[in-house]
């Protein structure tokens, strides 16, 4: 429930795995939960609606509460305060809302005579409607004729006793009621809403008076066994969710009062119901909108002899409403309110159904709690999947699974988005080479099918190609641009970018070239055989953590060094996180072979990217300066590792 202050902001991602002590533990009881709660949704509405509304009142109020507790207001009378003061709120409106609802009936017949006079309009002679309506009653006489097969003689020829005969007047007296019926008639109607009302007002009172014991209660059934873990999502949810739903109806209510007055300004009668009607239906997704613009819309077509005032109320709703969901919401909730536009429209039919009118309006505020329970709570982390509106795959998921599927466009896409932020060794760092270590993955355990991996190759080959052009983001502020590598080594094949043996190198290798390329290096990918005549100033081996054996790296090194003598080398085994990984088995290796050359091992691209700068800055020619190493572990004689 709502705490009585903010939690402070968190400095890092709390790990998950809230054990919930009543939560299922297998699907299938999981599954029999959920068709159990439903049952009890639908069947016990008229006691859970209260129970739901005082609970968001409750949580619209808390804010409020909390400020009056910091002015030193006991907490009783704050939170007696606070309900006085929504109570005459939601009475003040609810009877101004009366005085103009009578107000409308009053001129409704007018309304409706004017709205049909105008409507009659439309069909005079030769109009539009005129010939549609004609049209459709001579199909509807064709068929009528047809299926009775002409006039019978009877038909034709009436006799005496088909003659009319006057009917007999009859009338019926009830008995005037009694005063005990007179109450009961006027008492019965309101009884209901009255009831529901008193019931929500108490619940809101205890809800605030002991939210700590309710806290205390849920948080023992959501996990007692690490306090702090609880403590930290159950005050995150409850702040989180009185802050969005406060903020919410403020929005709301004033998108309303903006509606009502830009509605006296058209000329539209009882402008306050319509704004408040406008603001009422903004908490219905999608289609609240267009129910509070269709009553202003009727109403202009009987105040308006032409059609300037329908067209007046249409083009403001539309305004309006782009400029709340597009700009405004934006800028209070973020770019939506945690939940995917599916998860909106699901769970406004899920909630409409079980509770009706009454389910439509709470549908969002509903499964915005749902989300924030899946976010922290492990065994409901189906439903943030489902319903929110997070990715529900990895960047470097998604990259896996459109290469498999062949979509090239939808990598291209993603690519672009992604440029558009960070430069291209930082996304292939972050999401393709991720992608290929998947692939590698599946390849070496046999669940790769062979067509499977040649879709994800051209794939890729086609992605490098579309990434071509694209530019990196321009630096941040204060920071200098790169400086250009020296002429030297502009030369083709300057670099020379050696593929491993594992099933995904070539690729790496590819994109490594691709980033050198970019850099203003000459670059050459390929095996030591296809060198040109000048040798190459460097060295890269491309290696997938996983995908190549030890001794395969081991030997691919030693080669290239006796082919070409003398020439510095790096050694790229790119391993998920980069440094922050520990090394695996090609790493060590790699570090082993150091001991008899210098040898730079890179853990990501962006590493081997800087090495091979500061290798081609170096005055000295080509050699390469090992940087300082790691602390941990302490890195074999010879060999020095990137920093991260």
């Amino acid at each position: 429930m709502p705490d009585a202050s903010p939690p402070p902001a968190p400095t890092h991602t709390p790990p998950r795995g809230l054990s919930a002590a009543g939560t299922p533990a297998s699907g299938l009881q999981m599954l029999q939960g959920a068709l159990l709660i439903m049952a009890v949704l639908y069947f016990g509405r008229e006691l859970l609606v209260p129970l739901v509304l005082s609970v968001l009142l409750a949580f619209v109020l808390a804010p409020v509460v909390r400020l009056l507790r910091r002015g030193f207001v006991p907490r009783s009378a704050a939170v007696l305060v606070t309900v006085a003061l929504a109570c005459a709120v939601i009475l003040g409106i609810g009877a101004l809302m009366g005085r103009q609802a009578s107000v409308l009936a009053e001129n409704l017949p007018s309304y409706q005579v004017a709205i049909g006079q105008k409507l009659s309009g439309l069909q005079s002679a030769g109009g539009l409607l005129d010939r549609l309506s004609g049209a459709v009653h001579a199909v509807g006489q064709g068929i009528g004729n047809s299926a009775g097969g002409g006039t019978t003689a009877r038909e034709a020829a009436p006799t005496a006793l088909d003659a009319p005969t006057a009917p007999m007047p009859v009338e019926i007296r009830t008995p005037d009621p009694t005063p005990v019926e007179m109450l009961r008639r006027v008492a019965e109607p309101l009884l209901g809403p009255l009831a529901t009302a008193s019931i929500v007002v108490i619940l809101v009172i205890f809800i605030l008076l002991y939210r700590e014991d309710l806290r205390d209660r849920l948080i023992r059934l959501a996990g007692a066994r690490d306090l702090h873990r609880t403590m930290a999502a159950m005050d995150d949810a409850a702040y989180r969710l009185s802050r969005f739903f406060l903020a919410q109806t403020g929005m709301n209510a004033g998108f309303g009062l903006f509606i009502a007055a830009a509605l006296w300004l058209i000329g539209i009668p009882n402008p306050l119901l319509w704004g408040f009607v406008a603001g009422l239906m903004r908490f219905v997704p999608f289609i609240g909108s267009f129910i509070a613009a269709g009553f202003p819309a009727l109403l202009a077509l009987a105040v308006d002899p032409g059609w300037g005032t329908l067209v007046a109320v249409i083009t403001l709703f539309a305004i309006s409403e782009g400029a709340m969901g597009q700009v405004l919401e934006p800028m209070v909730f973020g770019h939506s309110t945690g939940l995917s536009p599916i998860a909106v429209i699901a769970a406004a039919t899920f909630w409409t159904w079980l509770w009706g009118p009454i389910g439509l309006l709470l549908a969002v505020p509903l499964t915005v709690c749902l989300v924030v329970l899946g976010r922290h709570v492990d065994r409901l982390e189906f439903l943030e999947v489902m319903l929110g509106d997070r990715p529900p795959l990895d960047p470097e998921e998604t990259f896996y699974q459109r290469a498999l599927a062949g979509d090239a466009n939808a990598l291209a896409e993603q690519a672009e988005r992604c440029l558009k932020e960070k430069p291209l060794a930082e996304y292939l760092d972050a999401v393709a080479l991720p992608a290929l270590r998947l692939a590698q993955a599946d390849a070496v355990h046999g669940a790769l099918r062979p067509e499977r991996r040649e879709a994800l190759l051209r794939s890729v080959e086609l992605l490098i190609e579309d990434i071509e052009e694209e530019e990196d983001p321009p630096p941040p502020e204060g920071e200098a641009p790169p400086q250009p590598v020296p002429s030297a080594w502009h030369v083709p094949g300057a670099v020379l970018c050696l593929p491993g043996r594992g099933p995904f190198d070539t690729v790496a290798a590819n994109m490594v070239g691709q980033v050198l390329a970019r850099r203003g290096f000459g670059v050459q990918v390929g095996g030591v055989s296809t060198v040109p005549g000048a040798p190459p100033r460097l060295i890269c081996l491309c290696l997938l953590e996983g995908g190549s054996s030890s001794a395969t790296a081991r030997y691919l090194l030693r080669r290239a060094r006796r082919r070409l003598p003398g020439v510095p080398a790096i050694a790229l085994a790119w391993t998920p996180n980069g440094a922050e990984t520990p090394e695996g088995m090609l790493a060590r290796a790699l570090r082993a072979e150091g001991e008899t050359a210098p040898l730079q091992l890179a853990m990501s691209l962006t590493e081997a990217l800087d090495l091979a700068v500061e290798a081609a800055g170096t005055e000295a020619g080509p050699v390469l300066t090992a940087p300082a190493p790691r602390p941990e572990p302490p890195p074999a004689m010879g060999v020095a590792v990137a920093p991260a």
